[in-house]
């Protein structure tokens, strides 16, 4: 971790096993008193995190500050978050890959929440901690609960919400293959669990958004994109109820943050920018995206009620389908 440089009174905290509010205080005017956070003072305050096992209530929301400010403002231009940075926070806060304290996930959470822009292993490390939690019931994702392996409660759904939300900002519209992943990873994982119904509506959005914005549909904004609806969100835990409603009401509320190749296309050459335009034409549902899909989606069993909802928008929504997907959609004709 390197040499720790901080003040003397600071340094004395080390040997304590409990942080006051008075320590607290202490260290808001020493680390914030002359407008800097520097990488020392994050990572004794990471050294201090790890050793005092009694901390105080004031104590998760002064390190979650202090460090977010260290990561997200400290390097010019502010707000975007540095390869280097990233790489720093991932290794600081990983035991064998995972974090391993509440505090350290709000921290990584508050982190891409605050940054204009982030790298994308920065969200996907994110998301990988929820699919820890979910898949194996590891991790420190609850409070006052048990984690129950193979399940996706309400509160899991909402935390991958807020990371994907997060990692919107400048140039991350689109959802990404590598988050696409952890979500497929997730789905396959728990489909056998009683899922909050919130998880269904998650997943179908996200997984349109990435492959909608693959064939070549102007992507929303991620909140836009990824907005919880009540039909989706209070669906029939009853087999087909989600389907079902998925159909009647659904599609053309999905739908309605979309605009097609074609109203863009019209945009652009009524503006004299045809180039963009064939540019954009281009970007159908090519065949690496089909065939990364074709693996995702059942080949070999029957598919899960959010994957033929999935398949459902995509068949009524993308104009350019790639003939791989033909045999997918046709379980669904």
């Amino acid at each position: 971790m390197g040499e720790l440089i901080m003040s003397a009174p600071v340094a004395g905290l080390t040997s304590k096993s409990r942080i006051a509010a008075e320590d607290v205080a202490m260290l808001r005017h020493e680390v914030f008193g002359d407008g800097v956070v520097t990488r020392g003072e994050a990572e004794a305050l990471f050294a201090l995190d790890a050793t005092a096992k009694d901390k105080c209530q004031e104590w998760p929301p002064f390190f979650i500050e202090a460090v977010t400010d260290y990561i997200v403002h400290q390097e010019k231009p502010s707000g975007y978050i540095s390869q280097d940075n990233a790489d720093w926070l991932i290794r600081t806060i990983s035991r064998d890959g995972m974090v391993d304290s509440r505090t350290e996930l709000e921290l990584l959470v508050h982190v891409l929440e605050k940054a204009k822009s982030s790298p994308g292993q920065l969200c996907v490390y994110a998301l990988e901690q929820v699919a820890h939690a979910v898949v194996d019931g590891k991790g420190p994702l609850m409070l006052g609960g048990a984690l129950v392996p193979g399940l996706i409660a309400k509160a899991e759904v909402e935390l991958l919400r807020r990371i994907l939300h997060a990692h919107g900002g400048d140039g991350n519209i689109a959802i990404t293959r590598a988050e696409a992943e952890v979500l497929f990873k997730i789905n396959e994982r728990t489909a056998q669990g009683h899922n909050d119904p919130s998880w269904n509506d998650l997943f179908v959005k996200a997984i349109a958004n990435f492959v909608m914005c693959s064939a070549g549909y102007e992507a929303p904004t991620r909140d836009v994109a990824l907005r919880r609806d009540a039909f989706l969100e209070h669906a029939d835990p009853e087999i087909g109820g989600f389907f079902s409603r998925m159909i009647s009401g659904g599609l053309a509320g999905i739908m309605e943050a979309y605009r097609s190749p074609g109203d863009i296309e019209a945009e652009w050459e009524a503006k004299n920018r045809a180039t963009e335009a064939l540019a954009r034409r281009a970007e159908t549902i090519d065949a690496g995206e089909a065939g990364w899909l074709i693996e995702h989606i059942g080949a070999d069993r029957p598919l899960y009620e959010n994957e033929r909802a999935l398949l459902t928008l995509i068949k009524h929504a993308s104009p350019e389908i790639h003939p791989a997907l033909r045999p997918l959609l046709d379980k669904v004709a």
